[in-house]
């Protein structure tokens, strides 16, 4: 999983997959016309509670598309937080994703040393959010 130079992706068919454990049955609703509008999007929470604006894309490596968003939390010691993409809803302002504020709060804190998650974050986040995980070979 790397985070991508959002001016790069400008696929006007590519949607999200959908296929996770907790969001199997909702549509493939995020387009990806122009990945660049998306920064500093807010993010909203299955609810609609404020999540926080959007840092940055994640994309899977193996099929390019992207799985996961970041936010920056917490008041004093800020830190980024992963976000699953899954599910999620574009709107014109904002993005509602298809996890609860609380699921957010409750996700693993990542030090993430370059634009890559390694195998074992990546895998720590998908098994949080209940999404379908397989690793890739090699790693």
């Amino acid at each position: 999983m790397n985070t991508g130079d959002p001016t790069d992706m400008r696929e006007d068919d590519a949607t999200v997959p959908t296929d996770t454990a907790n969001v199997a049955a909702a549509p493939a609703a995020i387009r990806l016309r122009d990945l660049s509008e998306w920064r500093g999007k807010d993010l909203m929470d299955s609810d609609g509670e404020r999540i926080g604006p959007l840092e940055d894309v994640y994309y899977d490596i193996e099929t390019d598309e992207p799985m996961f968003v970041s936010v920056k939390e917490g008041f004093l010691s800020r830190h980024l937080t992963f976000v699953p993409l899954p599910g999620a809803m574009v709107g014109p302002d904002l993005i509602h994703v298809a996890v609860s504020i609380s699921d957010v709060k409750e996700a693993p804190n990542i030090d993430l040393s370059g634009d890559q998650l390694s195998a074992d974050d990546e895998s720590v986040l998908y098994h949080h959010y209940r999404l379908n995980y397989s690793r890739v070979d090699g790693e």
